[in-house]
């Protein structure tokens, strides 16, 4: 569940990315911890994020945050890199692990195995593309449920 604050902090959070030419991916108030911990993940568009772009975000947003005071007690900011996600949703993804190991989940609804598994090999307007032992698999990306990467340990 996504904690009512949220909202509120990403209407201040996502002008600051933009002005540093980021985008948030997420972000989450842990009220389990002492002291909460506000942890927003951010990407840049066309480049992995490094070190110096979560330090000018994290200096930059916690001005912004104290100066709205809208989380009413203290608390810890993180910014980080959401890391390698597991399903793969977005072009860029698609475009970047090409030739990884991904395993497609398909909807109930369509016929055949509910699991394919290969190499990537891309996506277009109507298909995912996988290679399985060098035959070329087509699937339907409306009978696509997810796109999830595997172990590249593993042997597709």
């Amino acid at each position: 569940m996504v904690h009512p604050l949220i909202p509120a902090i990403l209407t201040l959070a996502n002008p600051v990315a933009t002005s540093l030419g980021l985008e948030i991916v997420q972000a989450v108030l842990q009220t389990n911890q002492s002291p909460p911990v506000l942890r927003i993940d951010i990407r840049h568009p066309s480049r992995d994020v490094v070190l110096e772009d979560c330090a000018l975000m994290s200096r930059t947003l916690d001005e912004v945050l104290d100066g709205a005071e809208i989380i009413p007690s203290a608390y810890v900011l993180e910014v980080s890199s959401p890391g390698i996600p597991d399903d793969l949703t977005t072009d860029r993804e698609f475009t970047s692990f090409k030739g990884f190991p991904i395993a497609v989940h398909l909807k109930a609804s369509a016929k055949g195995t509910p699991q394919r598994q290969g190499l990537l090999v891309g996506r277009d307007d109507t298909h995912v593309h996988l290679n399985q032992k060098g035959r070329l698999i087509k699937i339907l990306r409306s009978d696509v449920e997810t796109v999830r990467l595997l172990d590249s340990d593993l042997e597709p």
